[in-house]
This record gives structure tokens, sequence and C-alpha cells, in this order.
């Protein structure tokens, strides 16, 4: 089997981890880049281990971020995200990874796309996927940034350099409307299992919320308590295959199916007592709010950046399901989500502009490292086919 190599970096951002490209070294046309990722990550993988290549066989470690100079004048580089399903031979643009994204301005120093100052330094990010600026803010030193630190998160061991990322009006990233619907609360008809309150909220990624009582859950479960589960895991993706459509993202049910990526859909409910993966227990008063989220169809080992995020500008929504649930005492501030691997600390500015909610800004922090950098390798029958099908539907339309 002949193989052909392309440029890459490794890199782990908040607590995912991506193969890094840049824009230059892709095929020209982007409809080839489809061959390229799922080749590099491993995919389709009926085993849904991704042993063949990159992906680690859950959604977090099956990613991709490209990378390249901005034209815009609010922006230094553009990234696009590309979410690399594990057992289909699929690729998803249609959501951006917040985790990630914590990658992008090192990346874009580190390779010499944005020339920084020792110092903290700041990288304008234009994300293609929402068409959104992000603000990513970090330590320099010697023209590098610097991944050494003392800043530990929730679901990664050790402790690294902080990186602060700044959403701007991330509101409508997905639909073009913070919420969808126009509605703060829906009820959503679902096949089999009846008529259920859902809030429908789009901030950074489109989202579905629900209370975990409805679905029989506490809210406090563990995701290899949610795997064993296939039917609870079945109708949480029945829930957002409707919410998909009733927010304009998918026509109709069948083809919600296919963009996997959004909305998100979790689950929550108030403070309580819970363990986390590495066996510490959490107290009530620790937490302000309890969430589980289903992420392209895995229960998430921690929680998607832009999932916490959405889940935030919620809990600052009046009339929501995820502000329902929401600590009576954290009316304002940042607020800490209780989640699988412990609390994430999230701040979401929330107003009310002309009798509208307007998500002003949410930000986080987390820490990247870059793990490695070289060249990975893909077989050539998949570029082959990959331009030929670039080809092919060029010729079709």
């Amino acid at each position: 089997m002949i193989q052909r190599s392309v440029p890459a970096v490794f890199m782990r951002g908040g607590t995912s981890k991506a193969i890094m490209f840049h824009a230059r070294d892709l095929p020209a046309d982007r409809r080839a880049w489809d061959g390229v990722f799922t080749a590099a990550m491993g995919t389709p993988d009926p085993h849904g281990r991704q042993l063949d290549g990159m992906g680690g066989g859950v959604s977090s470690l099956s990613k991709v971020c490209v990378l390249a100079p901005s034209a815009r004048a609010d922006a230094d580089v553009d990234y696009t995200f590309a979410q690399v399903l594990i057992r289909e031979a699929r690729v998803d643009y249609r959501g951006n990874c917040g985790n990630m994204s914590s990658a992008v301005g090192p990346f874009a120093v580190d390779e010499g796309l944005v020339r920084a100052a020792d110092g903290l330094a700041t990288v304008r990010i234009f994300n293609t996927n929402t068409g959104k600026i992000i603000h990513n803010t970090f330590e320099v030193e010697e023209g590098r940034a610097r991944y050494d630190g003392a800043l530990a998160i929730p679901g990664v061991g050790g402790t690294g350099a902080p990186v602060q990322l700044d959403f701007l009006r991330p509101g409508g990233a997905t639909t073009g409307r913070l919420l969808p619907s126009g509605r703060v609360l829906d009820r959503l008809e679902v096949p089999g299992f009846g008529t259920i309150e859902a809030s429908l909220v789009d901030a950074a990624n489109a989202a579905v919320f629900v209370r975990a009582r409805d679905i029989g859950l506490e809210g406090t479960e563990l995701p290899e308590r949610l795997d064993a589960d296939r039917t609870m895991l079945e109708l949480l993706d029945a829930i957002r295959r409707q919410a998909s459509v009733a927010m304009g993202i998918a026509p109709d049910a069948e083809a919600a199916r296919a963009v996997s990526t959004v909305p998100y859909v979790g689950f929550v409910a108030p403070p309580a007592r819970a363990r986390t993966l590495s066996g510490e227990e959490l107290s009530a008063e620790e937490v302000d709010l309890t969430v589980r989220i289903i992420s392209n169809g895995q229960p998430h080992r921690a929680l998607p950046l832009t999932g916490s995020l959405c889940t935030a500008v919620a809990a600052r929504i009046a009339g929501t399901v995820v502000a329902e649930a929401l600590a009576p005492a954290q009316a304002t501030g940042p607020l800490r989500l209780g989640m699988p691997s412990g609390v994430l600390t999230v701040g979401a500015e929330v107003t009310r502009e002309d009798g509208a909610w307007v998500a002003l800004a949410g930000s986080f922090y987390r820490t990247a490292r870059r793990l490695f950098d070289g060249r990975v390798w893909v077989p050539g029958a998949a570029l082959r086919a990959a331009r030929t099908e670039a080809i092919n539907e060029a010729a079709r339309t």
C-alpha cells in the first residue's frame, strides 16, 4: 500500500486532543479534506477503537483543527474545526470545539502564523464553523507559547500554563439565534417516549437541555453507567434529533442523524453530592449546577467547552430548565458546573436588549500542550478517492 504524508502537529487542548494542520498543506479543494482526516484518524472502525490511526476511540480524541492566516481585520488566524466520527467514514464541520480552541493560539505562535512578544499575548481567532471571534490569551517566552504552569483542570493529570478563552457574542453560533425557537421552554414530541419539556439554546454551539428527573435520571450518573444503558442513549439521541428539527438545524429527524456534532444534548439537575471519575466525592455545596452532556452519541468524560458555555448562558436566561436547576444563591458571577471529572468554572455575561436575551461573552481557563510534530501518514488511495469524489461532485453541480 502506497502512503503519503502530510505535515502535522498533535496537541492537547483542554480535555481534547487533535491533529493540527496548516491549511496550506491540505488539498486546495476542501471536499478532499474528509479523505485525509478519516484516514489519519483511523475511521471508519467498526470496533470503535481507531487503532489504525491517530484517534482514541472517543469523540474528544477524534478531532482535527486547520489553521490559516486571516484576512479579517478583527482576527489573526482562521480556525476550522473538524469532528471525525469513529464508526462512520464521516466528518462533521457544523460546530466548534472549545477545548481545542485553547490550543489554537499557542499553535499559531509556535508555527509563526502570529508573532508575539514575550509576556501575555492575545491571539484573535475567527472560527469558520460558527462565524464567531474567540480571544486566546496565554504566556509567551522566547517567542514561543509557554506550556508549563500551575493551573490544574478537571479531567487532565498534572498542571499547565493557563490559557484564557473569551468567546465574544457567542449567541447564534449554529442557528443565528440565541433562542432558535424564540422561547425559553419548548415541548418536544419524542417518538416512543412522549412529550418532554426542553430548553433550546445556541451559544458557542447549539444545545438542548432537559431535566434529569424527566428522563428517569439523577443527573450525577458517570459515563460508564450511561454507556451501558443503550436505551437511555437512544432516548437522548431521539431528543437531540427532535431538537435539531425544532432549531432549524435539520429538516427532519432522519436528516438530523447525519448532523451529529450539534446540537449537544444535556441533562441538568440541582447541586447534588456526586462521585467523580477519579473517585473524588463532591459535595452539593461545591457546585452551582449539575450537568451531563452527550457529544456525538457518547457521554462526555468532562464537558465540551462550548457545551459548558452554552450551559452557563442558559443558566442566566430566566425560565430555562437550566436556570430552574441553578442554586438559588447563584444569581451572578461565575458558575461552578458539576460534571463527571469534577468542577468546571464558567463565566457567562447575558443581558436583555430591546426585550430579547443576548449573550455578550463567555470565558474559561484551560491548559494546552504541544505533544509532537512531524508528518501524519495516510493511504494514497484515500487521497485519490477523495479527489475523485471532489471532481465527480464538481461535475454533478
